[in-house]
C-alpha cells in the first residue's frame, strides 16, 4: 500500500544532465551614499569695484544674531568670500611650493613678504614676559599688538595705499590676522581676517587673479610660519578648541590649500600622512603633509589615531579628490557656518554687509572692549554675551593650554626639545 508522506510538492534538486542546480546568486545593489551638504563651487569671482567711488569705512561686526547670520549666508558677500577662498585654492591645484619663483612675482607680493618680515622683527623687539611655570597666553602679547598697529600705516603705504580712510579699513583685517588682544588666542577665525586683507587688497586692485598662486603658496606658508613663532612665544591659546576631535588647534585653511595641491599625485596618498619618512622628505613642499608633520611633532603619543582622529579618518579617503571636496564642505559648514566664529567677523565697504545688525543700533560695544567673545543675541534690551545650548561652547569655553608652550616650558626646566604632553591632548 503506498505511503502517504503529504500533499506538499517538493522539488527535484537534481536536474536532468544528473548536476545539482543552485540557485542564482545576485548581489545585492548598495545604495549610493549622498552626503547631506553637495560639494561647494566656486562662485565667479566679481571684478573689483572703481575704488575712487567707494565710501571707505570702518569694519565692524554686523553678525549679531542667528537672523544676522543666516542674512549673511544668502549674501553676494559669502559668494565672494567662496570664490575668493576656492579660486586660491584652485590656483594651487596639483603645484609644488618651490614651483612659485618669487623673485619673479607680481610686486605686491614682495611688499606682502616683507611686511611679514616685518611682523617677525616686531616679535623680537617685544619679548614675553615671565611665564612663572604657566602654559597660558603672555601678556607681552598685547605689546605686540599694539606694535602691529601703530607700524600699520607704513606698511600699507608700502603696499600703495594713499587714501586714510582707506589704509584704516584695510589694516583692521591685518590688525585681527594674529589673535585676539584681550583673551591672547588664536584660531581659525583669524586665519580667515588674514584672508579677507588679501581680499581687501584684491578688490582694490593690488592682487590680481594672477598673483593667487603666489599667495598660495608663498604667502600664505610665510604666515603661517609667523604664526608659529608667535605661539611658541606667546604661548597663543586655541580659540574655542575641540582638542582631538578638530583638525588642528589653530588652522584650517592649510588643510583646504593642500588636498588641492595633491590633487592628482602620481604617489602621494591620504594614506601617505602615516609615512614619516613621506612627511619628513615632502613636507616642505605640500602644506597637508607639513601640517600633519607640526601636527604629529607637538604630540607625544605616537600614532594620528590617539591624538588627530579627523585626521586619520580622512587618511582613509579614496584619493585626495575626495579629501578636497571635504575640506570645501568643512570650510562652508565648520567657518563660514558656525555662528560662534562669524559673530566675530568684520564687514566694511570692500566686503559689505547688507540687512544686518549694526552694533551702535544694538547698544554693542566694540568687541576691542569686551572681555570676552561669545554668541550674541538681539533683543529688546540690545545685545548680550550668552552661550549655546547645543554648542561646545566654541566662542568662550574653558582656557586650553597649547602643546607648543608646554614644550617651551619643559625646555626652559631641561626636560628636552620634544614638545610635552598636556592633559588635552
Amino acid at each position: 500500500m503506498p505511503s502517504t508522506i503529504g500533499t506538499e510538492h517538493v522539488p527535484n534538486p537534481i536536474s536532468t544532465d544528473g548536476q545539482r542546480k543552485l540557485p542564482r546568486l545576485i548581489p545585492r545593489k548598495k545604495a549610493p551614499s549622498q552626503n547631506a551638504l553637495p560639494v561647494p563651487g566656486t562662485p565667479n569671482l566679481p571684478p573689483p569695484s572703481d575704488s575712487s567711488i567707494l565710501i571707505f569705512q570702518e569694519p565692524t561686526r554686523r553678525i549679531l544674531s542667528s537672523h544676522d547670520h543666516g542674512i549673511f549666508l544668502s549674501s553676494p558677500t559669502y559668494s565672494l568670500i567662496l570664490s575668493f577662498v576656492f579660486s586660491l585654492s584652485e590656483s594651487a591645484t596639483d603645484k609644488k611650493i618651490s614651483s612659485v619663483d618669487v623673485p619673479t612675482t607680481h610686486p605686491s607680493i614682495h611688499k606682502i613678504l616683507s611686511i611679514l618680515d616685518s611682523i617677525e622683527e616686531t616679535i623680537t623687539r617685544c619679548p614675553p614676559g615671565d611665564q612663572g611655570g604657566s602654559r597660558f597666553g603672555n601678556p607681552a602679547f598685547r605689546d605686540f599688538i599694539d606694535s602691529i598697529s601703530s607700524q600699520s600705516q607704513s606698511w600699507h603705504q608700502r603696499l600703495g595705499l594713499h587714501s586714510q580712510s582707506s589704509i584704516e579699513e584695510a589694516s583692521i583685517y591685518l590688525y585681527h590676522s594674529f589673535g585676539n588682544r584681550q583673551r591672547i588666542d588664536y584660531g581659525s577665525g583669524h586665519e580667515l581676517n588674514f584672508v579677507m586683507w588679501l581680499l581687501c587688497l584684491n578688490r582694490l586692485s593690488l592682487l590680481p587673479t594672477s598673483t593667487f598662486s603666489a599667495l598660495t603658496l608663498a604667502v600664505f606658508p610665510r604666515y603661517i610660519k609667523t604664526l608659529r613663532r608667535l605661539q611658541s612665544t606667546y604661548y597663543l591659546e586655541p580659540a574655542g578648541s575641540h582638542g582631538v576631535w578638530g583638525l588642528d588647534d589653530y588652522h584650517f585653511l592649510p588643510f583646504l590649500f593642500g588636498a588641492s595641491q595633491l590633487l592628482h599625485h602620481p604617489y602621494i596618498r591620504p594614506l601617505s600622512i602615516h609615512n614619516e619618512i613621506m612627511l619628513e622628505e615632502e613636507g616642505g613642499e605640500y602644506l597637508y603633509l607639513d601640517m600633519v608633520r607640526f601636527t604629529m611633532a607637538s604630540k607625544t603619543v605616537k600614532g594620528l589615531k590617539w591624538t588627530q582622529p579627523m585626521l586619520d579618518d580622512i587618511s582613509a579617503a579614496k584619493n585626495w579628490e575626495k579629501v578636497e571636496q571635504g575640506m570645501r564642505r568643512m570650510f562652508v559648514k565648520e567657518v563660514l557656518g558656525k555662528l560662534p566664529v562669524m559673530q566675530h567677523f568684520l564687514f566694511g565697504s570692500l566686503v559689505p554687509a547688507e540687512g544686518m545688525s549694526r552694533e551702535e543700533d544694538a547698544g554693542v560695544a566694540p568687541e576691542s572692549e569686551e572681555k570676552e567673545g561669545g554668541e550674541l543675541t538681539v533683543g529688546e534690551n540690545g545685545v548680550g554675551h550668552v552661550h549655546r545650548d547645543d554648542a561646545w561652547g566654541d566662542c568662550c569655553g574653558i582656557k586650553i593650554p597649547s602643546t607648543v608652550a608646554a614644550a617651551q616650558e619643559a625646555k626652559k626646566r631641561g626636560e628636552g626639545d620634544g614638545l610635552r604632553r598636556v592633559p588635552f591632548d
